[in-house]
């Protein structure tokens, strides 16, 4: 995966003169996270393709590129397609505790700056995108995570159930005790997918397995995405509690959950990204699997539909038979199960089984 090298930058007061000229910082009391080559030709008009060198926006969620999960799958997609398009790329970040009226500063700074398409990364992007989205109707708009109206708005939405449904299948084959663990970054309702498939997966194996469950934080905090500290001290709970496997829909706080798992010599199962190539070496043998949610493909299709005047407004949905999510192999820590995932797998694309989202 690249790693760019970035710069923080904190605004204050910015007008709406300074939003039309300062393409390059992010809006209000935000912290932005600045791609190193910003800039390049305006794109053309929404009904045409873009053109090489067109400047496409991408609004990350807190973490950011380098969380080693989901912002770095979107990352992934966003460097695929500038490498094959000649896009020209600005990157912002959102900030722990920031408000909605900062993410549409952040939005409207890109619009205003001459980027489009522009892509916002997670659901906490959702009234923002549908607000800025009615004011520049010739920008195009992409919201991972989340289903906003809009004839300029496209949805990039996942079966995540469906994904941890395998992972939990996976943690209930390889516990010895039992009494495995969930870790959700923030009690909301798109973490609650990712639960209900874990929790469904591994009472497919075992109907009495333990599962315990902690939410970092509770909305409108949403430093659970990003507090590795949070993430380790809810994983050594769980592992003193008797969990020998703990699966993390936690963003960045996953970091911790991996630490707590190798210092009691227990396992872990990571989120979005291939974690057992992404995390801290460190670490990385703890993690037995990953729940991939391929927000790269996503993002990379959405630019790829841009540049060739195909995209469409409304939701495209990523699931098992679509390829959006799956389980990753990486380490061989499942060779043994995997059989049985694919068979779980095959039933699920099949229809034979119903993966609940709640």
């Amino acid at each position: 995966m690249l790693r760019n090298r970035v710069s923080k930058l904190a605004v204050t007061g910015v007008t709406g003169a300074l939003l039309m000229a300062a393409a390059a910082c992010g809006g209000g009391s935000t912290t932005a996270t600045e791609s190193p080559a910003p800039g390049g030709a305006a794109s053309s008009a929404p009904a045409e393709p873009a053109k090489s060198g067109a400047k496409v926006g991408l609004a990350y969620d807190i973490g950011g590129r380098g969380d080693q999960s989901f912002n770095d799958a979107a990352a992934a997609g966003l460097d695929k397609a500038v490498s094959e398009f000649g896009l020209e790329p600005k990157e912002l970040e959102a900030a722990n505790g920031e408000t909605e009226a900062q993410k549409e500063e952040r939005l409207r700074l890109l619009a205003s700056g001459g980027f489009n398409p522009i892509i916002a990364v997670g659901f906490a992007y959702s009234g923002p995108v549908g607000k800025v989205a009615k004011e520049f109707p010739d920008v195009k708009f992409a919201i991972v995570d989340d289903a906003v109206e809009g004839a300029n708005i496209s949805n990039l939405l996942f079966a995540e159930e469906q994904g941890s449904f395998l992972v939990g299948a996976a943690a209930a084959l390889k516990s010895k005790s039992g009494n495995i663990g969930f870790v959700g970054g923030v009690d909301v309702p798109l973490i609650h997918k990712f639960q209900a498939g874990f929790e469904a997966g591994a009472k497919a194996v075992k109907a009495d397995i333990k599962i315990q469950t902690k939410y970092l934080t509770q909305p409108p905090d949403f430093s659970g995405f990003g507090d590795p500290a949070k993430g380790k001290t809810a994983a050594e709970g769980m592992i003193d509690g008797g969990a020998d496997v703990v699966y993390q829909a936690a963003g960045g706080s996953g970091a911790g959950v991996f630490e707590a798992a190798k210092a009691s010599n227990t396992l872990a199962i990571g989120v979005d990204s291939d974690q057992a190539l992404t995390a801290d070496a460190a670490v990385k043998d703890v993690i037995i699997t990953s729940m991939l949610k391929k927000v790269d493909v996503a993002v990379y299709d959405f630019l790829k539909s841009v540049d060739g005047g195909t995209v469409k407004a409304g939701a495209t949905i990523y699931d098992l038979k679509a390829g959006g999510v799956d389980y990753s192999v990486t380490g061989g820590k499942v060779d043994d199960i995997k059989s049985k995932l694919d068979e779980y797998k095959q039933q699920i694309i099949d229809g034979k089984i119903t993966v609940p989202q709640k």
